[in-house]
């Protein structure tokens, strides 16, 4: 896929990513987030003392893979660092932002005031690498 076309895979509809940390022993952790693009940035929100929390403040390394689960199956994954901020103002706007895209316009101010609050970081993951690969099953 050209830049244009991952970005806006990843960005159809409500496909959630899966996000891959690494724990302290090694271990993956994998699990699923709502997320949006900025830029070259890709940004999520998340609790200061969640377990993807507290593996960000250790080990920034993300990787990321949003795919489509209906043939002929695409996929895209998105390998980055990420940066934590507690900045309320920028957490609020994208909490609110995320709301919008995963629960609709209606209710993008309630997940906004929900998320975008102390104890919860903005994170930022400056994107690296992509691979994505469209139309696997054909």
């Amino acid at each position: 896929m050209t830049d244009a076309e991952w970005r806006e895979f990843v960005l159809a509809g409500t496909r959630t990513g899966k996000v891959g940390l690494t724990r302290a022993d090694g271990a993956p952790h994998v699990t699923p987030i709502w997320f949006l693009l900025d830029g070259d940035d890709l940004v999520f929100t998340t609790g200061k003392t969640s377990l993807k929390g507290r593996i960000l403040e250790r080990d920034p390394r993300v990787c990321l893979c949003v795919d489509e689960q209906e043939p002929p199956y695409s996929f895209v994954v998105i390998h980055g660092v990420a940066s934590l901020s507690e900045d309320l103002d920028e957490l609020r706007r994208w909490a609110t932002a995320l709301g919008a895209r995963y629960m609709g316009q209606d209710r993008a101010e309630e997940f906004g005031a929900r998320n975008g609050v102390p104890g919860e970081y903005l994170v930022r993951v400056r994107i690296a690498k992509v691979i994505a690969q469209r139309d696997i099953a054909i």
